[in-house]
C-alpha cells in the first residue's frame, strides 16, 4: 500500500475550499440595514471624528489594539531561501493563523515587494496608523538586523524580528533549565555556537544577557571560525569575534565545551566531536529538518547528554510558538511602545519557570504521555499548554509597565489573567472559583477505582493542588505498581483493600445488613456485599471516615448508583435522585437535567428534578433561569411531551412562585433571548437566556449533553447526583483524568456544603 502523498496533502490542505488558512471575520452585527449604517455611512463618522480629536481613541473605536502585522519581503522564507514575497505568503498566513489560536490576535500578513532596507523600512513605518504591533518574518541577514533597528528606533509600537528574537527567548529558556539540571553555571559555561545568521546572533546576545560570559563564546559560520580578521562579515556577526588559538575548527572547539547551539546545517558534528564535550553535555542542536547531529546518534553517543531539537518528534522542541503569540499579547494588552530587552528576558524565565511546575492533564493527554516532568526530556513547556497564554503574557505586560514603555497601567493582574483565560477559549471561570473554595477546606476523597492510572492520576493532581485529600480502594500491590510504572507520586496516602481485613468491616455490615435485612439481605450477604468497593466506600462517607466517594470510571451508572442509594439514601424530602451536567460553553455554564437517572419522568417527577436542579445551580452562586424544554412553544403542539412538560411549569408556578422558570419551549428559545422576547415577550425569561435546562426524558438530555460536548466544544462536567444525603458522585464511564480532577472539586464543595 502506496503512503500517503505528503505533498499533495499540503497543496490540498491549503486549496480546498475557501483558498488559504485565514479570513476576516466581522465583529459587530450586520443583519439589519441600521446595522450597516452604524458600520459605514453615515454612523461611521462618530468614531473618525472622536479619533481626530484624539488619536488615543482608535484604540477604543478600532482593531488596532489587537491587530498585528505579519511582514515579510520573502527573501529567506524558512529553509527555501529568496523565494520572492509572493511565495512567502503561505507561511505568513500560517504565522497568522498561530497568533489566532495560542492568543486570539488577529493579523494582516503582508508581502511586500521590497528588497532594499530604506524601501522596506519607508513601507512598514507608514503602516504605524493600522497595526498595534509589527512581527517582520523571514527577512534575510544582515538586512533583518538593520530593518529592525530602525524600526524600532522610529515606530511608537511593538516591533518584533521572530527569527532572530523568538529563537533566542525560547532557547534562553532552555539554557536556564539545561543548566540547572547538569548542574552547571552560566557565568562559567564554555559555549560553541555553530551559525551566524540573524537566530545565532540574537541567541548569543540573550545567553550573554543571562550571564554567559563573551569570553567564553565562539561562533562559526559556514565559513569558520569567527576572528578579528576575517573581513567576510558584517559588524554584527564581528561582536563575537575571537582570539582563541585552541578553537580553529568546529572539532577543537568542541573538546571540553558545556554547551554547543547549532542554528546552521544538519550532520555538522560528528560523534566524536560529542565524546569530545566536558561532563554533562548541553547540546541545542536546532537545525530543520536535519539536527546538526542526529538525536538519535547523540542519545547513544553521551548518556549523560541533554539535548533539544527544533523537531517536534523528539524531546525538548525549541519551538517559537512557545513566546511570539504571547510577547505581543502583553505588549499589546499595556500598550507598549516596544518589545525591549527586559520584556524579552520576563518571557525566557516565565517559560523556564513554567517547566518546573506540575504538568497539567491535558497536555500530557496532547501528547499521549503520562510522564512529562521537569529533567532532561522536558526542560521547556509544551506549545499546547494552556498556561503559556497566562504565564508568559501577564510577565511580559508586567516587565513592560515596569521598564516605563506602557501607556497603559494594568492594576488588577487576576482580572487580567481571567481575560487572558478568556481569549482562548477556557471560560471555566465556575470551575476556578469552585477550585478555589475546594481548597479553604479540603476534604477526604475516596476512590473505589484506584487501580485504574486516571484515578491515581487524578488523586495526584487533587492532593499536590490542595484540593482533596486522597483515599485508595483496590488491591494495594497493584496501585503500587501503577503508580511506581507512571512516576504517580502519593506520598503517605491511605490505602485500603476490602478483600483483606479490614477495620470497620464488622460495623459496616451490621449497618447494612439492618437496613436491608427485609430486602431479603442476610448478614452473610452483607459481608459478601461489603468486598464490593462501592458499598464499602459508601459505608466510609455514611459513618464519616469519608467525605465523599467517586467511582464510575469502570463500572455502569446503575451498578455504581445502587449502594449509594442502599446505604446513604436521599435527603429529606427528596424522593428520587438526578443526575446534572454542567457544560462549560463560551458563554459560561449551562446546566443540564435530567441526564442520567430518570428514563422518562412523569409531571411530578419533572417537578422534583427542577427542584433539585434550582437548589444545586443555586450552591454555585448563580441564579437559576430555568426552561422546561419540548418540541413545543408554549402550546403550539400538542401531545404527552409538550402537556406533561406545560403541567409541570404550572405547578411549579404555583408552588414556587419565586422560581424563576418557563416552559413548554423550545431550546433555540430557551437560549436566545431576543428571539423569546420577540416571539413570546410574556414568556418570564424575558431579558436573558436560560441557564438551566430541564430535559422531557433521560433520552433528549443525554443526547443534547453528548453533542454539545464533541461538536460544539463545549467541556461536560458531570454527571453530578443530586438528592442524596451525603456526596457520592459517578463519573462518566472512560473519563479523562481532567474530568475527573473537575468531579472531584464538585465532590469537595459539595461535602463542604452538606457540611461533611
Amino acid at each position: 500500500m502506496n503512503k500517503p502523498n505528503r505533498n499533495q496533502d499540503a497543496l490540498n490542505y491549503h486549496s480546498k475550499g475557501r483558498p488559504g488558512k485565514i479570513q476576516v471575520v466581522p465583529t459587530k452585527p450586520t443583519n439589519s440595514q441600521r446595522d450597516l449604517t452604524l458600520a459605514y455611512s453615515p454612523g461611521v463618522a462618530q468614531p473618525c471624528l472622536r479619533i481626530a480629536d484624539n488619536v488615543d481613541d482608535v484604540y477604543k473605536y478600532t482593531a488596532k489594539g489587537n491587530l498585528v502585522g505579519v511582514i515579510s519581503n520573502g527573501t529567506a522564507v524558512l529553509g527555501l531561501g529568496n523565494i520572492g514575497p509572493e511565495a512567502s505568503k503561505p507561511v505568513m498566513e500560517g504565522k497568522g493563523l498561530l497568533f489566532k489560536i495560542y492568543a486570539d490576535i488577529d493579523v494582516f500578513d503582508l508581502e511586500v515587494n521590497a528588497t532594499t532596507v530604506d524601501e522596506f523600512v519607508a513601507i512598514v513605518r507608514a503602516l504605524e496608523p493600522t497595526f498595534g504591533g509589527i512581527n517582520l518574518e523571514d527577512i534575510s541577514a544582515p538586512s533583518c538586523f538593520e530593518i529592525e533597528r530602525r524600526l524600532k528606533a522610529s515606530m511608537k509600537i511593538p516591533v518584533m524580528h521572530d527569527d532572530q528574537h523568538g529563537t533566542a527567548i525560547i532557547s534562553g529558556a532552555a539554557l536556564l533549565n539545561a543548566c540547572e539540571i547538569q548542574g552547571k553555571k552560566l557565568d562559567k559555561i564554555k559555549m560553541v555556537v555553530n551559525g551566524a545568521g540573524a537566530a545565532a546572533v540574537s541567541c548569543s546576545k540573550m545567553y550573554l544577557n543571562l550571564g554567559v560570559k563573551k569570553e567564553n563564546l565562539v561562533m562559526f559560520d559556514v565559513n569558520g571560525l569567527i576572528t578579528p580578521s576575517r573581513t567576510d562579515l558584517g559588524e554584527i556577526q564581528m561582536e563575537f569575534a575571537t582570539t582563541r588559538k585552541d578553537a580553529n575548527t568546529l572539532a577543537e572547539a568542541m573538546k571540553n565545551a558545556d554547551v554547543f547551539v547549532g542554528l546552521s546545517a544538519g550532520n555538522v558534528v560528528s560523534a566524536d566531536m560529542l565524546k569530545s564535550m566536558a561532563k554533562n553535555p548541553i547540546v541545542f542542536a536546532m537545525a530543520n529538518p536535519d539536527p546538526e547531529i542526529a538525536y538519535e546518534t547523540a542519545i547513544h553517543t553521551r548518556k549523560d547528554i541533554l539535548m533539544a531539537t527544533g523537531r517536534s518528534d523528539y524531546p525538548n522542541q525549541v519551538n517559537n510558538v512557545l513566546g511570539f503569540p504571547y510577547i505581543f499579547r502583553g505588549a499589546l494588552d499595556v500598550r507598549a511602545t516596544a518589545i525591549n530587552e527586559e520584556m524579552k528576558i520576563a518571557a525566557v524565565k516565565a517559560i523556564a519557570d513554567m517547566a518546573k511546575k506540575t504538568i497539567p492533564e491535558t497536555v500530557n493527554l496532547a501528547y499521549n504521555t503520562t510522564t512529562l516532568k521537569f529533567g532532561r526530556d522536558y526542560i521547556i513547556p509544551k506549545p499546547m499548554d494552556p498556561r503559556l497564554i497566562t504565564e508568559v503574557s501577564a510577565a511580559v505586560a508586567k516587565a513592560a509597565i515596569d521598564s516605563g514603555v506602557a501607556r497603559k497601567i494594568i492594576t488588577d493582574w487576576d482580572a487580567y489573567n481571567e481575560e487572558l483565560r478568556g481569549r482562548i477559549g477556557t471560560n471555566d471561570k465556575l470551575l476556578r472559583n469552585l477550585t478555589n473554595k475546594a481548597r479553604q477546606s479540603t476534604k477526604r476523597i475516596v476512590f473505589a477505582e484506584a487501580d485504574t492510572y486516571k484515578i491515581l492520576r487524578a488523586a495526584q493532581i487533587v492532593k499536590e493542588e490542595n484540593i482533596a485529600i486522597p483515599i485508595l480502594l483496590g488491591n494495594c500491590k497493584k496501585i503500587k505498581h501503577i503508580m511506581r510504572e507512571n512516576d504517580i507520586e502519593l506520598g503517605d496516602v491511605t490505602i485500603i483493600d476490602p478483600n483483606e481485613a479490614c477495620e470497620h468491616i464488622d460495623e459496616y455490615a451490621d449497618y447494612l445488613y439492618n437496613k436491608r435485612q427485609r430486602r431479603g439481605i442476610t448478614l452473610f450477604e452483607s459481608k459478601k456485599l461489603l468486598r464490593d468497593r462501592n458499598y464499602y466506600g459508601a459505608c466510609m462517607v455514611q459513618f464519616g471516615e469519608a467525605d465523599a466517594l467517586i467511582s464510575g470510571l469502570t463500572k455502569d451508572y446503575a451498578t455504581t448508583i445502587r449502594p449509594a442509594l442502599q446505604i446513604i439514601g436521599t435527603e429529606e424530602g427528596v424522593k428520587r435522585v438526578a443526575g446534572m451536567y454542567m457544560m462549560i460553553t463560551r458563554n459560561g455554564p449551562i446546566f443540564f437535567g435530567d441526564t442520567t437517572v430518570n428514563v422518562n419522568p412523569s409531571v411530578q417527577e419533572l417537578v422534583d428534578i427542577t427542584v433539585l436542579m434550582e437548589h444545586t445551580v443555586r450552591q454555585f452562586n448563580i441564579i437559576p433561569r430555568i426552561a422546561i424544554l419540548s418540541y413545543s412553544n408554549f402550546g403550539s403542539n400538542d401531545g404527552l411531551i409538550p402537556e406533561k412538560t406545560r403541567e409541570a411549569v404550572r405547578i411549579l408556578h404555583e408552588r414556587y412562585p419565586e422560581m424563576i422558570v418557563d416552559g413548554d419551549m423550545q431550546a433555540n428559545f430557551a437560549l436566545n433571548a431576543d428571539l423569546l422576547a420577540d416571539n413570546f415577550p410574556f414568556s418570564t425569561l424575558k431579558g436573558r437566556p436560560a441557564n438551566t435546562l430541564i430535559f422531557p426524558n433521560l433520552e433528549s438530555g443525554n443526547i443534547a449533553y453528548k453533542l454539545l460536548q464533541e461538536m460544539g466544544g463545549a467541556e461536560a462536567v458531570g454527571p453530578i447526583l443530586l438528592g442524596l444525603k451525603k456526596p457520592v458522585h459517578v463519573l462518566q464511564l472512560g473519563s479523562s483524568v481532567r474530568e475527573i480532577v473537575n468531579m472531584i472539586t464538585i465532590a469537595v464543595v459539595d461535602a463542604q456544603v452538606k457540611g461533611a
